[in-house]
C-alpha cells in the first residue's frame, strides 16, 4: 500500500514539472478587479499584449470589477494553482480589500508574487484659495480649523481615505472627508474650491497644478518626482515616512509551480525593456522599477510591507465600506 501511495505522489509530482515546462500550451487569462478604461485596465492591456510575444500564447484581459477589487481577487484565488489565471493588483484591491471587506481570501497566504510592474507617484493637492503655500502651513490652518478641513477621496475605504486618516494620526488634525466616484470628479470639485484637499497621482493633475488651478503641497513619496521636481516631500516639509505611492504588481494563486512564476515574470522583466511600452507608461505617468525590484521576492517583500502599514490603519479606524 505504501508503495503504490508513493508511486501515486511521484506520478503527480511528474505530471506537475512536465506541465510546468510545458507552460504555456493553452489561453492565460489576466484578472482585472476593476471595471475597463481606467489606469489599472489600461497597465493590464498594455502587459497583456507584449506578454504574449514572450510567452507564445494569447493574453486574454478579463474584468471582474466589484466591492473594491475584491470579487477579481475571489475569483483568482478559487482558480486552479497552473499559472493559467492571474490577476493585477495595486493598494485598493491588494492591500485595503482584506481590511474593509469580509473577504474569504488571505492576501499574503493565498497568492504567490510574480512581478512589480509600476510605481505612480501621489501628492497631496489643495485648491488654489486655500490659504496655505506648504504642508507645515496646511497643519497649522488645519489646527487653528478643526473639522473645517476637507478631503476628496475616491470612496470609503480608499487609498485616499485611508491616507487622510493616517495623516490626521500623523499630525493632530481632523478633515472632514468626502467621498467621489473617481478621480475626476474629486478633481473637478477641488478646481471648483468645492472642497479644499485630496490626495490623486501626481501624473493625472499636473496640468491642473502647472496651470495655477490647484497647487501641490508635497510629494507623498522618499524622493521628489521628476516631473515636478520643485515640490518637496513630505519628510522634506517635516513630516517623515508620509509616503503612499500607487503601485501594481501580478500575482497567481498560491501553489503555482515555480518554473511557472518564473516564465511569467522573465516575460514581465522583457515587457519592462521595450521601448514601445516604456513609452506607454511614461504617457500614463507610471514608472519602471529597477530590474532587482521585478522580482517575485521583491514584490513580495513590499506587499509585506504595505500590508503592515495600512491595513492596521484601515482597522483602527473602523472603515468599512459597500464599494470603491
Amino acid at each position: 500500500m505504501r508503495r503504490l501511495l508513493l508511486a501515486a505522489i511521484a506520478l503527480v509530482i511528474g505530471l506537475a514539472v512536465a506541465s510546468a515546462q510545458g507552460y504555456p500550451s493553452r489561453v492565460i487569462t489576466l484578472i482585472v478587479p476593476f471595471p475597463a478604461g481606467g489606469p489599472t485596465d489600461t497597465l493590464a492591456r498594455i502587459m497583456a499584449e507584449r506578454m504574449k510575444t514572450s510567452l507564445g500564447q494569447p493574453v486574454i484581459v478579463e474584468n471582474v470589477s466589484g466591492a473594491g477589487g475584491s470579487l477579481g481577487v475571489t475569483r483568482v484565488a478559487r482558480s486552479a494553482p497552473d499559472g493559467y489565471t492571474f490577476v493585477i493588483g495595486q493598494l485598493t484591491a491588494f492591500v485595503l480589500s482584506s481590511a474593509v471587506y469580509n473577504v474569504s481570501y488571505d492576501l499574503l497566504g493565498d497568492f504567490e508574487p510574480v512581478a512589480l510592474l509600476t510605481i505612480a507617484p501621489q501628492w497631496l493637492i489643495a485648491r488654489s484659495a486655500l490659504p496655505v503655500n506648504d504642508l507645515k502651513e496646511l497643519i497649522a490652518w488645519l489646527k487653528a480649523n478643526p473639522d473645517k478641513g476637507s478631503l476628496g477621496t475616491i470612496g470609503v475605504g480608499s487609498p485616499s481615505h485611508v491616507f487622510g486618516v493616517h495623516f490626521q494620526n500623523q499630525t493632530g488634525t481632523r478633515l472632514s472627508f468626502v467621498p467621489y466616484r473617481g478621480g475626476a470628479p474629486a478633481l473637478q470639485d477641488l478646481v471648483a474650491g468645492q472642497i479644499d484637499l485630496s490626495m490623486l497621482e501626481a501624473s493625472s493633475t499636473l496640468p491642473s497644478v502647472r496651470d495655477g488651478r490647484i497647487k501641490a503641497l508635497a510629494v507623498l513619496d522618499k524622493a521628489r518626482w521628476a516631473s515636478a521636481p520643485e515640490v518637496p516631500t513630505a519628510d522634506e516639509a517635516g513630516i517623515p515616512g508620509l509616503h503612499m505611492p500607487f503601485w501594481h504588481g501580478f500575482w497567481a494563486p498560491k501553489g503555482v509551480p515555480k518554473e511557472v512564476i518564473d516564465k511569467l515574470n522573465a516575460a514581465v522583466v522583457e515587457a519592462m525593456k521595450d521601448p514601445a511600452v516604456m513609452q506607454r507608461l511614461a504617457v500614463m505617468g507610471q514608472q519602471i522599477p529597477p530590474p532587482d525590484q521585478q522580482a517575485p521576492a521583491a514584490l513580495g517583500e513590499l506587499h509585506r510591507a504595505e500590508m503592515a502599514k495600512w491595513v492596521p490603519v484601515a482597522k483602527a479606524a473602523n472603515i468599512k465600506a459597500n464599494d470603491f
